[in-house]
């Protein structure tokens, strides 16, 4: 964190809001309108750096899925991912799941609407798992990645699982073959509290 008279006038360009589990957190960077359209800047690092996200960023994703799409829930075992999430058209439910069995809220889960036009992000630390689902015609997203993919150290859970209760606003019409296939969060749960 940065403590400069510059950094602290940068971080209040953005409004953050603490979310329901711990580090993750629910960020409202300004969006410039006017009869041509909008502006908004995805991501400035000395901003988030004087807001105390000094993490460093190595992998953009983008995608882009129909209405009713769920994607999730996703992690990576031994190599966690930070993410930065931001909604480039449409709208979506997205979902977090803390993984951290040290954690306070480890194994809780809270779902928040984003969508492009109220342009917020979502930062989602390492050691969580993260899903979605598409609420508009077509959704847009794309989030940053403190790791890099790999798929040797990808983990999943069913985000339909009926213990998790996960409330998805819409009816899921379409979810992958390997996403279905997933494990009961409880399976994925007793994993992580054994490897303690």
């Amino acid at each position: 964190m940065y403590n400069t008279p510059i950094s602290a006038l940068l971080s209040l360009l953005m409004q953050i809001t603490k979310t329901q589990l711990a580090d993750c957190l629910l960020i409202q960077p300004p969006v410039y309108q006017d009869n041509r359209g909008l502006f908004r800047e995805l991501y400035v690092a000395a901003k988030y750096q004087a807001a105390g996200l000094t993490q460093a960023f190595v992998q953009d994703n983008l995608s882009s899925s129909q209405q009713g799409v769920l994607r999730g829930m996703h992690f990576q075992r031994f190599k966690p991912q930070g993410k930065l999430i931001s909604v480039l058209h449409g709208e979506i439910y997205d979902v977090m799941l803390d993984l951290r069995p040290t954690s306070a809220s480890f194994g809780q889960w809270q779902g928040i609407y984003l969508d492009a036009q109220q342009a917020q992000q979502l930062w989602i630390p390492p050691g969580f798992a993260h899903g979605f689902q598409a609420l508009s015609t077509s959704a847009l997203v794309s989030y940053k990645t403190t790791a890099y993919y790999d798929p040797t150290d990808e983990g999943a859970f069913n985000a339909l699982d009926p213990k998790l209760a996960i409330t998805w606003p819409q009816p899921v019409t379409v979810m992958s073959d390997k996403d279905r296939a997933a494990p009961a969060f409880e399976v994925v749960k007793q994993q992580l509290i054994a490897a303690i």
